[in-house]
C-alpha cells in the first residue's frame, strides 16, 4: 500500500503547512506499526489552467490502480471513525490509495465520477490550503482510531 496526497497548488512556508507537515509526520509514526506507509505529498502546478486541464494533471498523478478519495463539496459527510474503516480496508486490500484536492474550480466531473469515495467537509466550501491541513489530521486521527489511541473521543 501507498498513500498519495495529490492537491492542486503549492503551500508556501506559513502556519498551514506547517500544519500539514506536523500532521503528516504524526501520522507515519502512529501508521508505522499499523501497516499504513506515510504519505506522498504531490502538489500539482496548474495556475490558470481550469478545472478540465487540472483534472488531466490530477489523472495522471494517480497510480494506476489506485483508490481514489476526491474532497468535494457533493461528497459524503462521514464520521471519523468510517474515515478510519476506509482507510483500514484499503490497508487490508493492500490497495494504493489517493486522497484528491482539487483547485478553485472543484474536481473536473469526469474524474469525480471515477472517485471510489467522494467526502466532504459539510457544506460550507474550504480554501484548499485548510482542507490539506484537515486531511492531514484526519490521517492522523484515522490512525489513532485504528491504533486504539485515546487521541479520538466520541
Amino acid at each position: 500500500m501507498k498513500l498519495h496526497l495529490v492537491c492542486v497548488g503549492r503551500l508556501r512556508k506559513g502556519p498551514e503547512k506547517m500544519m500539514v507537515e506536523d500532521y503528516l509526520d504524526r501520522f507515519a509514526k502512529a501508521g508505522r506499526g499499523l501497516g499504513l506507509p506515510p504519505v506522498t505529498v504531490t502538489e500539482l502546478d496548474a495556475k490558470g489552467a481550469g478545472m478540465i486541464a487540472e483534472g488531466e494533471l490530477i489523472a495522471r498523478a494517480i497510480p494506476p490502480g489506485a483508490a481514489m478519495a476526491i474532497l468535494d463539496e457533493r461528497g459524503r459527510r462521514i464520521t471519523s471513525p468510517d474515515f478510519a474503516a476506509h482507510l483500514g480496508d484499503w490497508r487490508d486490500q493492500a490497495r494504493d490509495v489517493a486522497l484528491v484536492i482539487g483547485g478553485a474550480d472543484g474536481i473536473a466531473p469526469d474524474l469525480r465520477d471515477r472517485a471510489d469515495l467522494a467526502i466532504s467537509f459539510g457544506a460550507m466550501v474550504w480554501p484548499h490550503m485548510l482542507v490539506r491541513v484537515m486531511v492531514a489530521e484526519q490521517l492522523y486521527r484515522a490512525a489513532s482510531i485504528l491504533a486504539g489511541s485515546p487521541y479520538h473521543r466520541v
